[in-house]
């Protein structure tokens, strides 16, 4: 059986259309490309008043490079948008989540952890290499 909006109630008019004024997933979807333009986006339907998901996929033929999962939330006016990632395949597990009050900065809170941590293992993978080659060093007769 098909519903058809009542006129008035709800965020869809008897036009069918949204109010003027009111975000709506071809806006969150433009704002995503905008921003991320590398990212294959899907918007996600959602049952839920002021919630929104999208996926975007980066992929090299087949293979997967990256998936990156935003939600936008107006809750009374605030919104929150909440950026996570995960890395190679279909089935990688989420590597971190990060949220913020603009999609912006909720995505540079990511890259701004991620280049963190490359920074910190690779102080420990250079420290660790020093260290091999140090005793490789000690143990060669002259």
């Amino acid at each position: 059986m098909r519903r058809v909006p009542s006129a008035g109630f709800g965020p869809i008019a008897a036009s069918g259309r949204k109010p003027k004024g009111e975000f709506g997933a071809t806006d969150f979807r433009a704002e995503l490309v905008r921003i991320m333009p590398g990212y294959d986006w899907t918007v996600h339907k959602s049952r839920v008043v002021g919630h929104m998901e999208a996926t975007g996929t980066k992929s090299s033929g087949f293979n997967r490079l990256s998936t990156l999962s935003v939600a936008r939330t107006d809750r009374d006016g605030e919104v929150t948008y909440t950026a996570k990632s995960a890395g190679f395949g279909m089935r990688a597990k989420w590597l971190h989540t990060h949220a913020d009050r603009t999609l912006a900065r909720s995505l540079r809170g990511l890259q701004d952890y991620y280049q963190e941590m490359a920074s910190t293992y690779g102080g420990h993978a250079k420290a660790l290499n020093a260290a091999r080659t140090a005793s490789n060093a000690a143990e060669v007769p002259t």
